[in-house]
């Protein structure tokens, strides 16, 4: 327990042979329980997660059952290969059956430093979020840790998901280091997340379309031996077709579900203008008129920014960021 709060770690795993019994070996004392999932892994994964839990495992007093004892590393396992999403949606819906109060994630590939948790855990349990996330991006050195193209990915699907999710301070919406209450898991619908590696930003949707405070915490990227299991001749496209559903599922929970806001009206305007300008622009090829398709393209872009504008000061008071101090600079395992 940590500060009077249950708390919970899901360690998804696919294929993390080497590396996940590691991962649950490292764990704070504090934690109360760890749900490791082995997502159908093909290696030894499921074997590694079982010989750790055993050790760990062992007569405690109660915490919300189990007849007097708790088994600290509870394994689950999947029949069928769901996603990372999917592992840790799995994880979530046990730890808020389990009476858990905070639920973390940690990787089972080891790429989350255990040493930090509390301070991905902290705004949670204080009460100032109710879900918090690692951003690798705060400090200059954490960015120059990652690969570059790992980088100059993230920060596209970063500017991506702050339009589809509303939340406009947030960075690195790729990093699983996470904590969240059992409270925001309930109210964003987690049953139904999207179960690829896109949860992330799903989940984020659905916390702004639920209310939900969302902060940004400094931590450092890791890399090491760790293989990623991500094929981005799928993932680019897959995340970005899930991204725009997910923006215009926003837009009309959050805007037009009752009388309409000026954000979705903003955005249908510039959208209209945009795809008008477009349109009149390729007439304009045949021989029509280019003023009117100029002028379109630009009334469509102005409104897009001032729709854009209206929605962060909607939910400003939704996001947070930590502030980085010189404590967060990367330790010796970054590499």
């Amino acid at each position: 327990m940590y500060q009077d709060t249950t708390i919970g770690v899901v360690v998804p795993a696919y294929n993390e042979a080497g590396f996940v019994g590691d991962v649950i070996d490292s764990i704070p004392a504090f934690v109360d329980r760890i749900y490791p999932v082995d997502d159908a892994s093909t290696d030894g994964t499921w074997a590694e997660i079982r010989e750790h839990a055993q050790r760990q495992n062992a007569p405690t007093p109660e915490l919300v059952g189990d007849g007097g004892t708790m088994r600290r590393v509870v394994p689950i396992q999947h029949s069928e290969n769901r996603g990372v999403g999917g592992a840790i949606k799995t994880g979530y819906q046990r730890a808020v059956a389990d009476g858990v109060e905070v639920v973390t994630v940690m990787g089972g590939d080891g790429q989350m430093d255990p040493d930090i948790i509390e301070r991905i855990i902290d705004p949670v349990v204080d009460g100032r979020a109710d879900y918090a996330k690692g951003n690798r991006l705060l400090l200059g050195d954490h960015a120059d840790s990652m690969p570059a193209f790992r980088y100059v990915g993230n920060v596209t699907l970063t500017y991506l998901t702050r339009i589809a999710s509303g939340y406009w301070e947030i960075g690195d919406p790729q990093n699983g280091y996470t904590a969240i209450s059992a409270a925001a898991i309930e109210a964003a619908g987690v049953d139904e997340m999207y179960e690829f590696y896109g949860y992330c930003n799903d989940l984020l949707v659905r916390l702004n379309v639920a209310d939900m405070r969302v902060v940004d915490v400094p931590t450092p990227a890791v890399y090491g031996d760790e293989e990623s299991h991500i094929d981005y001749s799928t993932y680019i496209p897959r995340v970005s077709g899930m991204l725009l559903r997910n923006f215009l599922w926003r837009l009309r929970a959050k805007y037009l579900s009752g009388r309409p806001h000026p954000v979705a009206l903003c955005y249908l305007l510039g959208a209209g203008g945009v795809a008008t300008g477009v349109g009149a622009g390729l007439l304009a090829l045949l021989g029509g008129a280019v003023v009117p398709a100029v002028a379109a393209v630009v009334f469509g872009l102005l409104f897009l920014v001032l729709a854009m504008v209206l929605d962060r000061r909607s939910n400003d008071h939704l996001t947070n960021v930590v502030s980085p101090t010189r404590a967060d600079a990367p330790g010796p395992t970054a590499e």
